[in-house]
């Protein structure tokens, strides 16, 4: 088991991450605000997260994961009223999304989900203590705010300097940019036509940073191991999280704060008003594969800034393909291991076992080292490189095929690209893009009946059988006809493969 170091934004530096005061390291993840369906750079952020969670199981670590769920805010409010129906309805559709979108991307599921709607007595609670001591207070309109001059070492998160903060400038939004410190609020009393509690506050509605410290203390405590989120989560959302947090408890609110950092598309920040602002659906519905979105985004290691292109991401399903087929001839190699044979006497690369040890070795120190996850997948590639040279040159036992599966299963675990499920992930794609009135958005190659693998699967079969009984013009017309419907057969010594364009 290697011991894993990962930057902690709070001290600067990379340390060792490890449980403190339980058996299982505590982790919260900031989650989505389910008012729209989330994009590549949203994405990003929770691939890195379950890159991580998947390390740290895999390091033999258990992990107790919350990820909550933002169903009411600024945006929601108006959105829903836009759309003339209720906050809960209006989200029910976008929290939907959302975790279909997770599963497609294969992201595991935390072992907590929380709602913000279902702790708003949590928050009352926590504003309570905050003004029991004076550190919250309440405005005219009966809003409640965070008395930011009452916490000197706000800005110790971001490293700003809030030298002179002048105590009562307020800000009502729930999200802002300017690099100043004012007291946030922690509790929006009731306007016209908004959806509202009746609380010991008043009636109104939480503001969006003390939802995250009521559930991360009310479901790990008042100290977690680890914090996570993107980097424009840092300010003002992060920092508000530890001076409410902190003043509440009196104690360190996150020992490790994990950021990923921004995404570009071609070179420039993802706008709607660029014209390169993409869901994941966006480019499912291009024709892209789930599991390349996946491979490219989390190819680059969370601490680098990734230009997305479209070039990238043609390379990483080319990636993803070549290591799908890599890994269907090491089992078809490995398969002969069955029953009595002894492979003892098969010829064999002298050099291979130790490369193979050498891409397990370096594989899990790039993944401990800060989740280099460019190392680590270069460590895979190498010994792809060198297990097809052997397999070419007819030097690769089995046994050395199956030592060599268990690292391609290793990888597997924590990138988890492996497996094929495009094809189903894309189809449900399109049905939903149908259902949603939006198939003039879907690639035309979409849109021609697709064959499943099983049907593929049928016509390979037939197609090797017509060959064995020397029907050749059977056998060229299934490949021409599958060639047609955008599938490549390959034939090679180690038998049939098949693969999508």
């Amino acid at each position: 088991m290697a011991t894993i170091e990962l930057f902690n934004t709070l001290g600067g530096k990379i340390e060792t991450l490890a449980p403190v005061g339980a058996p299982a390291l505590r982790m919260y993840c900031c989650g989505p605000t389910v008012y729209d369906y989330g994009h590549i750079g949203n994405f990003r952020t929770f691939l890195q997260v379950d890159v991580l969670r998947r390390v740290i199981r895999q390091q033999g670590m258990a992990i107790d994961h919350v990820l909550n769920i933002t169903d009411v805010d600024d945006k929601i409010i108006r959105n829903a009223a836009a759309a003339g129906v209720p906050i809960a309805e209006y989200t029910q559709k976008y929290e939907r999304a959302f975790f279909e979108d997770l599963d497609a991307l294969g992201i595991e599921r935390p072992e907590h989900i929380s709602h913000a709607t279902a702790c708003i007595p949590d928050m009352v609670a926590l504003i309570e203590r905050l003004a029991a001591k004076d550190i919250a207070y309440q405005a005219e309109d009966g809003s409640w705010y965070f008395r930011i001059a009452r916490f000197p070492e706000y800005g110790k998160l971001s490293k700003k300097d809030f030298d002179g903060i002048e105590d009562g400038a307020r800000v009502d939004l729930d999200e802002y940019e300017k690099d100043a410190a004012r007291d946030f609020a922690l509790w929006k009393a009731v306007k016209p036509g908004e959806q509202s509690w009746d609380t010991a506050l008043g009636t109104g509605r939480p503001g969006w940073h003390i939802e995250c410290s009521a559930m991360a203390t009310k479901l790990l405590g008042d100290d977690i191991d680890l914090h996570a989120g993107g980097e424009d989560l840092m300010f003002p959302h992060h920092e508000n999280e530890i001076a409410q947090s902190e003043s509440a408890s009196g104690k360190p609110f996150v020992r490790h704060w994990m950021h990923v950092r921004f995404l570009l598309v071609e070179g420039k920040k993802m706008s709607k008003s660029e014209g390169n602002f993409y869901t994941l659906r966006d480019l499912l519905l291009k024709g892209y594969r789930a599991s390349a979105i996946r491979f490219l985004l989390i190819s680059v290691p969370y601490r680098h800034q990734m230009n997305f292109t479209f070039d990238s991401l043609t390379d990483a399903t080319n990636a993803v393909d070549r290591l799908r087929t890599f890994y269907r001839r090491m089992k078809i190699g490995a398969d002969k291991l069955q029953g009595d044979f002894d492979d003892s006497q098969t010829a064999s690369d002298p050099n291979l076992p130790a490369l193979v040890e050498k891409a397990r070795q370096d594989y899990t120190a790039a993944l401990a080292n800060d989740l280099n996850t460019a190392e680590a997948i270069a460590a895979v590639f190498e010994l792809v490189r060198a297990g097809n040279a052997a397999g070419d040159a007819g030097t690769i036992r089995p046994s050395i095929a199956k030592e060599i599966l268990q690292v391609l299963d290793l990888f597997n675990e924590v990138f988890a690209v492996l497996q094929d499920r495009d094809f189903e992930i894309t189809q449900r794609a399109v049905e939903w893009a149908k259902g949603e009135g939006r198939e003039g958005q879907v690639s035309p190659d979409l849109l021609v009946p697709q064959l499943s693998d099983a049907d593929i699967d049928t016509l390979v079969a037939e197609r090797t059988q017509a060959k064995k009984t020397r029907n050749f013009a059977r056998a060229d017309a299934i490949r021409n006809d599958l060639l047609a419907k955008g599938i490549l057969i390959e034939d090679s010594k180690d038998g049939v493969r098949w693969k999508r364009k």
